[in-house]
């Protein structure tokens, strides 16, 4: 996923055990658990999941049926996690009738579904409709999609979301393969985490298959009016058809991005990469739903600047995707590789002046929520036991974790550091990861048993001692650059049009952040909005940092364009920063008026964030 700014996410469980542990590993290991899970997973584990429904645009629900295949150790019963589900009956094999209560609702975890088995049984059905406003779910009417023409739905299972479209052993610690069968209306197209189509059916009924396991947040699902172009053999771009042609431009290194990143850490291990734009109101710049990453199309900047988005999901492939964190408590283990991963692509792709850009963009964003979210969460490794996976997430999983492995590579150097990744891939292919585990691990294969720097690392709040900040001569010049217009504003030079076409979108997002509050000023703004027009950008990334800055200093200029971006965005990543922004000046008639309008385009994601700092009551 790509990352969001303020709030975190982590976690810890692990279905794998190893010979030789050490004393503290092996406790570890015992007592790593899914708090966020019903699932009794030593007794009955799902191994298959097989799909059977129909997306009903006008009641909002999906209806249809949940079969499993699962592995049975001597257990009368197997149990589920649901989320706001109907359980219309459940079956076991023969389609003999059973036994099931739904328990009382958690307030994180929602309702156990527990099924009535014998020892013997291996099969079981259930029939189930989910509500209209289940949390995984997005329904759009045409108006809030890119061509405006026809309805769309999306789904998002991370972290525990799948539980409310899917009742399911909702844990990352469980890997599944699954097929399905999704009946559509007949003019959209359906899509899956899975083997796809190309091209519309004539009845709406698809089929899809996923052949290798993977973690029930993953399973994913997108019904619109959506058309595909391939880059290559194995990617290419599904999009609305007015956005296709934009899209396919933006992201045309696709396929040599997946040709960089086998050459770094092994081959591709799910034969296709496909990227899926979403209407812009998806909460995330990205989500890596294996053969079919879900993308935002705010990183459709018309410069190609924004493609590390794309560069990030790829590299879940191997570090999320093939290599799972066991439980949310180890989220940075599936984070703070793919950020490095992530780099590492951009830098062979795009040079080391571009790498360092963006390193240096993550670190303001770490630096940002080290300083909001609660000490408690500025680990790597946390504890969210009786919490929500959401209520932790920020930057710290992402950048810090990066931060720790460029400490490792740094340290042991490039060369062992990549041979270390590459076998640490390979030989944990398919399975889940604990971060003691992972520790285990590191001690064996690079550290030599020595591992006092790691633990103050992972499991210390704040930042860690000898923490490198990384640096862009790229940046220099656009901070240069910003004094010399500020200098020019107080003196009263005359500005001079330029277009922000002179720099990429990186690094006018510097530019704009370098912009001190305290000592700049609404004037000043409106200066540099004369040289640059900054308020009409149309990028959203020049946008978000833009109208912050704007809202902190009341240019009220900006006040039009920033509602109009709020309404249509709904990229958490953009919305945190701007709200906070008109809290934080006291503007909170203008917040309230712009998020009554917004509201009702966001996911639920992004609503649960925004209600919660504006206090907003549905």
């Amino acid at each position: 996923m790509q990352k969001l700014v303020y709030i975190a996410l982590g976690t810890a469980l692990i279905a794998a055990s190893c010979n030789k542990q050490t004393t503290s590993t092996i406790k570890g290991l015992q007592e790593a658990k899914d708090n966020q899970t019903f699932a009794d997973l030593d007794k009955a584990r799902i191994k298959h999941l097989s799909l059977d429904i129909e997306t009903d645009f006008k009641t909002h629900q999906i209806k249809g049926s949940a079969s499993y295949q699962f592995k049975n150790n001597n257990s009368k019963k197997i149990i589920l996690d649901t989320e706001e589900l109907t359980i219309d009956s459940v079956l076991l094999a023969n389609n003999k009738k059973t036994t099931f209560k739904l328990g009382n609702r958690d307030a994180v975890k929602g309702r156990a579904l527990e099924i009535d088995i014998t020892p013997k049984d291996t099969v079981v059905t259930v029939y189930y409709k989910t509500t209209s406003d289940a949390n995984a779910l997005q329904w759009l009417s045409p108006e809030q999609t890119h061509d405006k023409k026809q309805p769309f739905l999306l789904s998002q299972g991370q972290a525990i979301l799948t539980r409310s479209w899917i009742p399911i052993q909702d844990t990352p610690s469980v890997r599944i393969t699954y097929d399905a069968k999704i009946k559509t209306p007949k003019d959209l197209m359906a899509l899956m985490s899975a083997i796809n189509p190309k091209e519309k059916s004539k009845d709406g009924i698809y089929t899809f298959k996923m052949p290798q396991p993977i973690a029930p947040y993953l399973v994913a699902l997108a019904v619109g009016d959506v058309n595909y172009q391939a880059i290559d053999n194995r990617t290419g771009i599904y999009a609305e058809p007015n956005l296709l042609k934009d899209a396919v431009w933006e992201f045309a290194d696709m396929g040599k991005m997946v040709t960089t990143a086998e050459k770094l850490y092994g081959k591709y291990p799910w034969e296709q990469f496909d990227v899926l734009v979403l209407p812009s109101s998806f909460p995330f710049g990205g989500m890596e739903n294996p053969r079919l990453t879900f993308a935002t199309p705010t990183a459709i900047v018309g410069d190609r600047s924004m493609t590390n988005l794309v560069a990030h999901e790829l590299a879940h492939s191997w570090s999320g995707n093939l290599v799972t964190n066991s439980t949310w408590d180890d989220f940075w283990i599936n984070e703070g590789f793919t950020v490095y991963f992530e780099r590492r692509i951009m830098e062979e792709l795009e040079g080391k002046d571009y790498a360092d850009m963006i390193s240096v963009i993550g670190f303001q964003d770490l630096e940002t929520s080290m300083r909001n979210i609660p000490k408690e969460y500025t680990s790597l490794k946390v504890n969210m036991k009786g919490k929500n996976p959401d209520d932790a997430f920020s930057d710290v999983p992402y950048d810090k974790g990066y931060l720790f492995l460029k400490m490792l590579e740094d340290k042991y150097g490039r060369q062992k550091f990549d041979i270390f990744l590459n076998n640490y891939f390979s030989s944990h292919a398919f399975q889940t990861m604990t971060t003691e585990k992972f520790i285990d691990y590191l001690k064996q294969n690079l550290t030599n048993n020595d591992d006092s720097f790691v633990q103050e690392w992972i499991y210390t709040t704040g930042w860690p001692k000898g923490v490198q900040k990384p640096t862009s001569k790229l940046f220099d010049l656009a901070e240069n650059q910003l004094q010399q217009d500020i200098k020019n504003s107080r003196n009263k030079v005359s500005p001079k049009k330029i277009a922000i076409s002179t720099k990429s979108t990186n690094e006018w997002l510097h530019y704009i952040r370098q912009i001190d509050v305290d000592k700049n000023t609404k004037e000043d703004l409106a200066y540099l909005d004369e040289i640059y027009d900054f308020t009409d950008s149309k990028n959203p990334e020049i946008e978000c940092a833009w109208f912050e800055k704007a809202f902190l200093l009341h240019y009220d200029k900006v006040n039009k364009n920033a509602k109009e971006f709020l309404v249509n965005v709904g990229r958490r990543k953009f919305l945190e920063p701007l709200y906070l922004a008109l809290k934080e000046s006291k503007q909170f008639d203008l917040a309230n008026d712009i998020y009554k309008s917004a509201r009702p385009n966001y996911h639920f994601v992004a609503k649960q964030t925004i209600d919660g700092m504006l206090n907003y009551k549905p």
